[in-house]
């Protein structure tokens, strides 16, 4: 009997979850002490934010609001891997890595608060990305469209897309992929895999032992990576990109980490899974195993933790004032940016909607 293919899939790690160096080759940007600081740091800071963010939705000042507690090492590997000129295309919970890339917390904030001027970020290189994408897996197929226009045009940019494990069984993922392979577009889509899609685990999602090799049947490039730790998607991420950039096409990463809050603010995370399974993922967070590992380096101490603290206390307290003075829309703003020209329907409701805020209604 002939065999047709044969395919494995590559596992990546650094860090094991005390903290502990288990591979001597690290990556140049891991030798560079003061950089992995700063990681760290931006780590903390989106910690912090994201904190603030519950608070902030608990107390009434937010609509819905997706938590990324746990995510950490994905999102800000995902992010500082990243070139100005390369395109993110995130779901709703990418924080850190949006965060590295310029997006404002007071920006997060307006959306989750119902103003969609939150999606106009203001600083570079966020403002040539996408918006959130709460549709799951859309943003996959839009990335791969800038993958291709990428293609097009000869430039040397990469189109980067991040989903959760639940997302990937969607069609539009496939979709992505699949265009990715077949016209060998410089698309890197990142499976962030944090075991639950909302109340459902992932070993009844899928069937395949790993979801990365989910992009072998699209003909690209696949790896597993320990999704808490920075250095291993970080170095996944570059390497992706690099190929990418080189015309070698596309890569699926999968990164295996834990959803340690609630799917969102509407959740209740403790109606479908038990309270040791949460214990037991704690003792593998992001957080600790890179502290760990730079305290162990003789770079970070409590000092310079608690310093930090304070400074994202300040940098966020800043952050919410900005968004609670932002000044609301106008109530036409609803009509008055989807048509070139306003259908006479909804020019007649606009009509209507302006003469009772006249009256003070």
């Amino acid at each position: 009997m002939s065999i047709a293919a044969k395919f494995e899939i590559e596992y990546l790690q650094y860090l094991d979850a005390e903290g502990k160096q288990v591979r001597k080759d690290l990556p140049a940007f891991a030798k560079d002490l003061d950089h992995m600081v700063e990681l760290y740091k931006l780590m903390l800071s989106t910690r912090v934010f994201d904190a603030k963010s519950v608070a902030l939705q608990r107390t009434g000042k937010l609509g819905t609001y997706a938590s990324c507690l746990g995510h950490e090492a994905a999102h800000v590997g995902i992010g500082s891997a990243m070139r100005p000129e390369d395109v993110y295309a995130p779901s709703y919970r990418e924080y850190g890595a949006q965060l590295y890339r310029g997006v404002q917390p007071r920006e997060v904030y307006m959306y989750w608060g119902g103003d969609e001027r939150g999606n106009d970020y203001q600083k570079e290189p966020a403002r040539h990305d996408f918006a959130w994408s709460v549709p799951i897996a859309t943003q996959c197929l839009h990335a791969a469209g800038s993958a291709l226009a990428f293609k097009i045009r000869g430039e040397k940019r990469v189109a980067v897309c991040t989903i959760g494990d639940g997302g990937s069984s969607k069609g539009d993922f496939y979709g992505a992929i699949n265009i990715a392979g077949a016209q060998n577009l410089p698309l890197v889509a990142v499976i962030v895999n944090n075991q639950w899609a909302i109340s459902v685990p992932r070993k009844i999602q899928s069937g395949a032992p790993t979801l990365a090799q989910k992009g072998i049947a699209a003909g690209l490039y696949c790896i597993q990576v320990d999704g808490n730790d920075i250095i291993a998607v970080r170095k996944a991420m570059e390497d992706a990109l690099e190929r990418a950039r080189n015309g070698e096409g596309g890569s699926v990463i999968e990164a295996v980490t834990y959803r340690l809050g609630d799917h969102t603010t509407a959740d209740d995370a403790r109606r479908y899974r038990g309270e040791q399974e949460v214990k037991d993922a704690w003792a593998k967070e992001p957080m600790k195993r890179l502290r760990a590992w730079l305290v162990d380096k003789g770079v970070w101490d409590d000092a310079k933790e608690e310093a930090w603290k304070a400074e994202c206390d300040e940098w966020m307290d800043n952050e919410v004032n900005a968004y609670l003075e932002t000044k609301t829309q106008p109530v036409t703003a609803m009509f008055d940016y989807t048509f070139a020209e306003v259908p006479a329907d909804l020019a007649k409701q606009r009509e209507y909607v302006l003469s009772l805020e006249n009256k003070g209604h």
